[in-house]
């Protein structure tokens, strides 16, 4: 069952998406779907760079340690990561 409601988070329907469509006329299938429309997922997300690629990892931290880096605005994350390697002597 889909969590969507709102009709604005639909997803968009692209010449692409509806040449795979399935076609349906009342009950009757016209044209069947031709394969599914899902995102190629090996091409998202950062790729390494350079010898040291940054790992992920989960952690938890204070609620307003996290909310403070927040604030700060987009490359919180980064400066997340220069704030300990100061930390730990390495920054």
């Amino acid at each position: 069952m889909s969590d969507w409601i709102d009709p604005d988070d639909a997803p968009l329907l692209t010449p692409e998406v509806l040449a795979r469509a399935a076609i349906w006329h009342g009950d009757k299938l016209i044209r069947p779907a031709t394969g599914t429309y899902t995102k190629d997922w090996s091409k998202t997300g950062r790729p390494p760079v350079g010898d040291a690629p940054k790992e992920a990892v989960s952690l938890r931290l204070d609620r307003d340690v996290i909310a403070r880096f927040r604030e700060s605005g987009p490359g919180w994350q980064t400066r997340m990561n220069a704030a300990l390697r100061k930390a730990v002597g390495l920054g």
